[in-house]
């Protein structure tokens, strides 16, 4: 052997290889003093840790469940269209309608069914407390004109006596005498029933069907003869003339401490329901006697009554005002 192979021998031995050539070795996976190689090799120093074994912990969701999810998105799309097909048909029924300004006699068709038709969405609206606490504030002699058929008899607070109001201040509260009346002689018969089976025992009251226009106060022996609270729910949508209406009503109710209760429906707040209301307005006006659309906030500032409290509900299309007649208003003489 030459004396340079022997050389390279020797620093071959000296020289132990502790671990695998950089390039052009094989690394040993289960040789002996080799311990076995890692699962995964570990993340560099900037990647996420939350992405390790990212595919293993990710849920997948079940082909039941995707089914579920598409038949219930396929469903409500199917319906959502078909309510607006249904809405364009009755938009164009609708607007081909001639329908007069006055509907107020449709009443007399539907006031056998009407507490049916209207207790379910009178319910979802809490319609029953916000008549309540309106009617509660009537006192003296009172006069309730579109009484229809009397949902508002069982809040009425019969007879006078001294009670605290909400401030605290002892005052004249409850009904001293009741006027209902309506245009329809139907619905006044159906209000005139449920007073005796709620109230047997009062005897002012008097029902009559009659034109808003055409009332007047009871005498009273005095100079003025005037109704002490007027109260009205859901009826201007109905009447030929609301802003005349109001302004008769103003000139019977006493000018000094009298009051004026309503509870009515109109437009919104919102011009994209005001859209809808007006659009399905001669359908709804011909079927149930009311002209959904009106401007109630309007029709009260053109009679020229005054403002005491004004409120909003359901998008603005629940009003509720309490008015008193405009000054210098001196009643109606008899």
């Amino acid at each position: 052997m030459s004396a340079s192979r022997v050389g390279r021998a020797a620093l071959k031995a000296k020289v132990p290889v502790t671990g695998p050539k950089r390039t052009g070795s094989k690394i040993p996976l289960n040789g002996p003093g080799n311990k076995p190689p890692a699962a995964s090799s570990p993340l560099p120093k900037r990647a996420n840790p939350h992405l390790v074994n990212l595919q293993e912990t990710q849920p997948r969701m079940s082909p039941k469940v995707m089914t579920i999810l598409g038949v219930g998105i396929l469903g409500m799309s199917t319906y959502c269209g078909y309510l607006y097909a249904s809405y364009r048909r009755e938009v164009t029924h609708a607007q081909s309608m001639d329908v007069p300004r006055d509907v107020s006699d449709r009443y007399n068709q539907t006031a056998p069914t009407f507490d049916a038709d209207v207790e379910m969405s009178e319910k979802l609206m809490r319609m029953g407390k916000k008549r309540r606490d309106l009617v509660l504030k009537a006192r003296g002699n009172v006069l309730e004109v579109s009484c229809g058929t009397g949902r508002n008899l069982e809040y009425y607070e019969l007879g006078q006596q001294r009670k605290p109001n909400e401030k605290g201040q002892v005052e004249l509260r409850g009904c001293r005498s009741l006027t209902f009346i309506d245009l329809s002689p139907q619905m006044v018969e159906i209000a005139r029933g449920k007073f005796q089976k709620l109230h047997p025992g009062f005897k002012d009251v008097h029902f009559r069907a009659q034109d808003v226009k055409d009332v007047t106060p009871p005498p009273t022996g005095d100079k003025r003869a005037c109704f002490d609270t007027i109260v009205q729910t859901m009826g201007l949508c109905s009447m030929p003339d609301p802003v005349g209406a109001l302004r008769h009503l103003g000139s019977i109710t006493e000018p000094e401490k009298g009051q004026i209760l309503l509870l009515e429906h109109g437009r919104s707040h919102y011009d994209w329901l005001n859209r809808i209301l007006d659009n399905l307005a001669p359908a709804h006006a011909d079927r149930h006697g009311c002209w959904w659309n009106r401007d109630i906030g309007a029709i009260v500032r053109e009679s020229g009554l005054e403002v005491v409290e004004e409120k909003r509900w359901h998008f603005g299309t629940t009003w509720k005002f309490v008015l008193k007649p405009a000054r210098g208003n001196q009643g109606v003489q008899v």
